[in-house]
């Protein structure tokens, strides 16, 4: 008798009638309030991180490079651990453009977010934002809400929001279509402190991320009136970066209706 067959000797008696899951099967997915305050948790840090580091340097040199390379470095390491963290939970999308281009790309019978996610996982996202910059302003004894000056209005600036949104929406669904999510930790927080430098826009390239800095006049902080900008250019980049995902990988692989 093999070690297999003993070990199946001993099991109980109604143990086959257990249903197992398959191999390689897909795990149930969390409760969606579980996903939802992932979301919300997930985005206050980030916009924690990303305000909370521009302060830190700003009080530590006059270097404007320098204050840009904490920023980066510090948003780098924490947006990696927070979707190491929570992403066997939500996704760590913690940015709308990414929700709604899931929901856009699995709506007719795909295995995205419901239309019902969608909306809940991006109201998480955008309360997230708003409470992670009233954070950080609270550890650095700022104003709990100074709306920012710091305009971001120039077209220039709206084309590398554009450009640094199509890049991060190609790299995540294509990573998706080729079975790679699991490197999704490294590659996203690398692509974004890449594109803090290459594009001049910083990179924002999240319409929530943006919201919260607008509540915060310090370093990482975007104005009221620079937000609408911001926000369609970052629409128009994530449109762009699925068409280049349907040109380079193909139409998505259709979830099969329910026998």
């Amino acid at each position: 008798m093999s070690a297999t067959d003993a070990a199946a000797a001993d099991a109980p008696a109604d143990a086959a009638t257990v249903p197992q899951p398959a191999p390689r099967a897909t795990p149930p997915r969390a409760p969606l309030a579980r996903r939802a305050a992932a979301e919300l948790v997930g985005t206050a840090a980030l916009v924690a991180v990303v305000v909370g580091s521009g302060i830190q340097a700003t009080e530590l040199t006059h270097d404007v490079g320098l204050r840009l390379l904490a920023n980066s470095t510090a948003t780098v390491f924490g947006l990696g651990v927070l979707i190491v963290l929570l992403g066997p939970v939500s996704g760590a999308h913690f940015n709308p453009v990414v929700t709604l281009a899931q929901w856009w790309t699995g709506r007719r019978g795909g295995s995205g977010a419901t239309a019902r996610e969608a909306a809940v996982y991006v109201l998480a996202q955008f309360s997230g934002a708003i409470g992670g910059a009233i954070v950080a302003d609270a550890m650095f004894g700022e104003a709990l809400v100074r709306f920012s000056t710091h305009d971001r209005d120039a077209r220039h600036l709206l084309l590398g929001e554009v450009v640094a949104t199509a890049g991060l929406i190609l790299l995540i669904f294509g990573l998706a279509r080729s079975d790679r999510l699991r490197f999704a930790p490294v590659a996203v927080a690398s692509y974004i402190g890449a594109a803090y430098w290459f594009t001049s826009s910083t990179s924002f390239a999240n319409p929530a991320v943006t919201v919260g800095r607008t509540f915060t006049d310090t370093f990482a902080g975007i104005a009221p009136g620079s937000l609408a900008g911001f926000v369609v250019a970052q629409l128009a980049g994530a449109a762009v970066g699925l068409g280049l995902v349907a040109v380079i990988f193909g139409p998505p692989t259709r979830v099969p209706a329910p026998s």
